[in-house]
Order: structure tokens, then C-alpha cells, then sequence
């Protein structure tokens, strides 16, 4: 049976839930043709009670799914497409992001703590320096994934011990632990009557509590955290049926990308930024501060492929702080422009480590900074040095994935909100000194989540197989200045850096006279992405005052 649209027939249809950072979307794909036929979004709010933390309300993160699904259903109806045509319904979700519910009531315990959030980075350091030589890799030979605040697990054991409610609902067994994909399958799936508690192996290997080998919860790993095994979901493969009405987000571009071979990769720009490659059936251990998780295990008894993976905290994040923080442009659109004005930085380099820095570094104790400033630098060289640092973010990570692969990159596949902006996907040709390949169509992610949906058992409307893949338009961006421009920007860049390391601790720094020490190099500002906010105009106002509270703490004279 096939939809039809205006007369014309078109063959059964897929959608895919998209809850990512920022906003949720629900769209819908013809399953032979891979074409998007219909989407809504909707924004997520996020709080933030403290400095440094970063929460959602996890029932506005259900509301915006059931909003996009009904708005999306509208929308095909008003194209004369019948929503009974469509077969399955895949899930890509930001990951790590850790819920807590009571599976008594169905109500969350406590907020969402998003992935960004640091406020167990003194956990984080405490464990560090319990390991064997005090190494942040103590895990990694299981999880493939350094001890940070980055990973579900830390959030969770924040959760059972600061939190009244999860602790009484895991000593009375009422607690269910999940990744936001746990939480919406459960709810979708009937909820607190009956509804199904799984999550795939993608979202599994982010949590520090998955054993990567054995594709499976593992119990040493449990114990280390104090996390009983029984709050945690059924883990299943990324594509088959879990409930009557999934992949992480990053690992869902990778398949919507198409990248099945090995070797392949691609770079994902959201509210921060994921580069995944794909290494085979077979983990590649890195020695460059990356990753080893699990790109994909599409069906129950087919193996599981690995992926290496360079994570940013910070990419279109920082787009967001100039507009909402710092009042610099309107909307995020504006950047572009802004940026395209002065077409250089004139020597401003910006670090946006507003959670630390994640890949290669894992520094959670990095703290953003501007440097290079002058009284030449504008709004305009600030706007291209923030584009500027996502690209050598990008840079970083690709120079360690090259380095733990052994095969340079020939070519980098991007995908992700961010790619709209031109200007951005240029520099990132410079700066990587490699062409830089963008799909026409930019839903890559929710279109992997779709792609595992449809190809099931028991679904069965989607080939994977090479010969049946819709070929995809792509616009390509050659580098265009030359070698030594580029690393020369790319060594300034190294350069910020350094001068980032080591910022924020958990214990007062003592200048060695018994007084914390207060001053800063005064061309470099240190930067929470939480500063109350300034108007554009106002922004040389407050780097004065800035200055002078500085001098006056040096002075030891009160700042007004």
C-alpha cells in the first residue's frame, strides 16, 4: 500500500523523533526515496540554578514531542498524505542527558541534567585521584570513555545522593534510570502501565556504566558507582522493534550520512560539536584523547560497529551566548553577516570552554576566554573568532582522529543546524586544509534515526543494502587559503588555548602570601557562559570594568 500526495503514489513512510539539545522535531521520509516530506520544531528551555549547572524539565521535553508529532500529522494532512502510511517511528536524542522517574506515578524525580552540566566535577576529580597513578582513563580499557562530568554515570550518583526523592524511590524500587530515548520510549510505550524501559547500545556506551565488549551493563562497572543494576533499561540493538507507538543522536548521523564503511566519518554541528568515525566491527582504543563508542548495531544478531568520536561542548552554543548573553546579534542568522563584514579576526582568538574542554583535552577545569584584544577589536572580529573557534575545535579533534586511525581524512562530511552558515562551513575548509562536503539535505541525523526505524525486522520498508541507498546532493567547500596561513592561525589558536587550562577549581588558588590570587593577564577574559547580559553596545563598556575591577583587586582596593 502506498501514500499518496496530490494524485501521485510514493511508498511507505518512516518519521523519526529528533529531541536534541536545543529544540525537538518530528519529521516525516518517504522510505524509498529517503525525501523529507514534513517536520516541526520546537525550542527546549534550559535552566540554569547554579553556575555551571544545566537542567531540562523532562516534561516539556514529552510535551514538544506530542506538539511536533501533531503539528507534523497537520501538516501532512494539509499535502493530502495519510499518516496511516507511516510504518515506524525511529528516536535520536542528545545523549548522556540523565532522567530519574518514578515508575509507580510516571513522574520525573528531578529534573533532566544535560550533558553540559559540571556540577560533578569535584566528584569527577575526587575519583581521578583514587585510581592507580591518578588517571582519568581508569575506565576506558570497558567503557571507552574517560572519567568526566560528561557521561550519565557521575549525574546519576549525583542524583542518588543529593536528591531525597531518587534516593527513597531506588531503596523502594521504584526508581527507573534512563537517557532522555529511555524516557520517551517509556512514556510512548504506555508509561506507567506498561510502558517499555529499553535503550540501545549507542546510548548505553555513553554512561560509563556499559562494558563495550561484551555489549552489555557490567556489574564491576555498577559497583564502582554504587548504581544497582536494576534501575537501568534493557539494552537492544539500534534497529529493531522496541513498543507499539533508536540511536543516539550522533551515532543516527552517522547512519543518515551514510557512512557504513570503514573509515568513513562525518562532523556534526549542534549545540556542540561531534566528529565520528567509523572503525569496523572491531574498538580502536585511542591514545589522542578521543573516544571509543558504538556507532550503530542495526538488528539483533547483526555485530556491533565502533566509531571513534571527538567531542566539543561548545559549538553552536557559543551563537546562543553572543545573542542571549552578550546581546552582540538578534538572532543566530545574524552571525554570518556580522562575521562576513571584517572577514578576518585581526588576531582575536576565543576559547568558548564554558563547560571545560571535552576532546582531545578533558580538562574540566578550562574556563572560556577572549584574547588578542586591541582597541581595533569590534563586535564583528569577536562574532568570526567565535565561528572561527568551532572550526579549530574541529581541527583539533581531526588531527587526533588522523593520528589514532593511521589513514588521514581525505574529506570531512558535515551535517547539523550550523551548516546553513556558509561563511562557517568555508572556514572550516581552511582551517582543515581538506574539502568539506555538506548533503543538500541537512536532516542527516533524525534521517539515520528514520533509516534504522524502516530497515527493523519486522518493519522491513527500508533497505541498507549499498546498491539501494538513495544518492544524496551535496555542495562541496574547497579550502582556499594557503598551508602556511592556516597553521599559523591554528598555532594562535593552540596558543588560547594553554592560557585556558587550569582556570577553575574546586579549591581556593593561593598566590603563596595566604590571599586567593585575583589577577589575570588583562588582555584575556574568562568567560561563564552564565554572566548576566550585555548589550552589543555596552560590550567595550564592560571590558573597562572588567580592567579596572581587576587593577582594583591587585590594589586590594574595593571594586564598585
Amino acid at each position: 500500500m502506498t501514500a499518496t500526495r496530490e494524485g501521485m503514489t510514493m511508498g511507505p513512510l518512516v518519521a523519526a523523533i529528533d529531541q536534541g539539545t536545543s529544540s525537538t522535531r518530528f519529521l516525516v521520509f518517504n522510505a524509498k526515496t529517503a525525501e523529507l516530506l514534513s517536520h516541526h520544531q520546537v525550542e527546549i528551555r534550559q535552566s540554569f540554578p547554579k553556575e555551571g549547572w544545566v537542567e531540562q524539565d523532562p516534561k516539556e521535553i514529552l510535551q514538544s514531542v506530542y506538539d511536533c508529532m501533531e503539528r507534523t500529522c497537520e501538516k501532512l494532512g494539509q499535502l493530502h498524505i495519510d499518516v496511516s502510511h507511516i510504518k515506524a517511528v525511529g528516536v535520536t536524542n542528545q545523549r548522556e542527558t540523565t532522567l530519574v522517574w518514578d515508575k509507580e506515578t510516571g513522574e520525573p524525580l528531578y529534573n533532566a541534567i544535560v550533558w553540559l552540566d559540571l556540577r560533578t566535577q569535584s566528584t569527577v576529580e575526587r575519583l581521578i585521584n583514587k585510581t592507580p597513578g591518578k588517571s582519568k582513563n581508569h575506565l576506558k580499557h570497558k567503557t571507552g570513555l574517560p572519567i568526566s562530568t560528561y557521561f550519565s554515570a557521575v549525574k546519576l550518583r549525583w542524583l542518588m545522593d543529593n536528591v531525597e526523592e531518587v534516593a527513597e524511590a531506588v531503596l523502594t524500587h521504584r526508581a527507573m534510570f534512563g537517557t532522555v530515548d529511555s524516557w520517551l520510549i517509556w512514556c510512548l510505550t504506555g508509561g506507567k502501565s506498561g510502558g517499555v524501559h529499553v535503550t540501545d547500545v549507542t546510548n548505553a556506551s555513553r554512561t560509563m556504566l556499559f562494558n563495550i565488549h561484551t555489549l552489555d551493563w557490567d556489574p564491576e562497572l555498577c559497583r564502582y558507582f554504587g548504581v544497582p543494576m536494576e534501575i537501568l533499561p534493557k539494552v537492544k540493538s539500534s534497529s529493531e522493534i522496541y513498543g507499539s507507538m533508536c540511536l543516539g543522536d550522533q551515532s543516527a548521523a552517522l547512519v543518515g550520512q551514510m557512512c557504513f564503511q570503514d573509515g568513513q566519518a562525518k562532523n556534526t554541528y549542534g549545540t556542540g560539536c561531534f566528529l565520528l568515525r567509523n572503525t569496523g566491527v572491531e574498538p580502536v582504543m585511542s591514545d589522542h584523547g578521543l573516544l571509543t563508542t558504538i556507532a550503530y548495531k542495526l538488528g539483533k544478531d547483526a555485530p556491533a560497529y565502533y566509531a571513534l568520536e571527538g567531542s566539543v561542548a561548545i559549538a553552536g552554543a557559543v551563537v546562543r551566548w553572543l545573542k542571549d548573553n552578550m546581546g552582540i546579534i538578534r538572532s543566530s542568522s545574524e552571525i554570518e553577516k556580522l562575521a562576513g563584514e571584517v572577514g578576518s579576526s585581526y588576531g582575536c582568538y576565543f576559547v568558548p570552554a564554558f563547560s571545560g574542554l571535552y576532546a582531545p583535552y578533558w580538562e574540566p577545569s578550562a574556563r572560556g576566554i577572549i584574547c588578542g584584544l586591541t582597541q581595533f577589536t569590534n563586535r564583528s572580529h569577536l562574532a568570526f573568532a567565535a565561528l572561527e573557534a568551532v572550526c579549530f575545535q574541529t581541527r583539533e579533534i581531526l588531527d587526533a582522529m588522523n593520528q589514532d586511525y593511521g589513514v588521514p581524512l581525505s574529506q570531512l562530511q558535515v551535517d547539523g543546524g550550523m551548516t546553513s552558515n556558509r561563511l562557517l562551513m568555508q572556514l572550516q575548509a581552511d582551517i582543515l586544509c581538506v574539502p568539506v562536503v555538506k548533503p543538500s539535505m541537512p536532516e542527516t541525523t533524525a534521517l539515520g534515526a528514520a533509516m534504522a526505524a524502516g530497515a527493523a525486522e519486522g518493519v522491513g520498508v527500508w533497505s541498507l543494502a549499498p546498491g539501494d541507498l538513495a544518492a544524496v546532493p551535496t555542495e562541496r567547500y574547497q579550502p582556499q587559503i594557503n598551508t602556511e596561513e592556516s597553521e599559523f592561525r591554528y598555532a594562535r589558536w593552540k596558543k588560547a588555548v594553554q592560557k585556558a587550562m587550569n582556570w577553575e577549581t574546586t579549591e581556593p588558588v593561593s598566590n603563596g602570601n595566604g590571599t586567593e590570587n585575583a589577577s589575570q593577564p588583562l588582555s584575556v577574559f574568562y568567560l561563564s557562559p552564565h554572566r548576566p547580559p550585555v548589550a552589543g553596545s555596552e560590550l567595550a563598556q564592560w571590558a573597562q570594568n572588567e580592567y579596572r575591577g581587576l587593577e582594583a583587586e591587585k590594589d586590594g582596593t574595593c571594586r564598585t
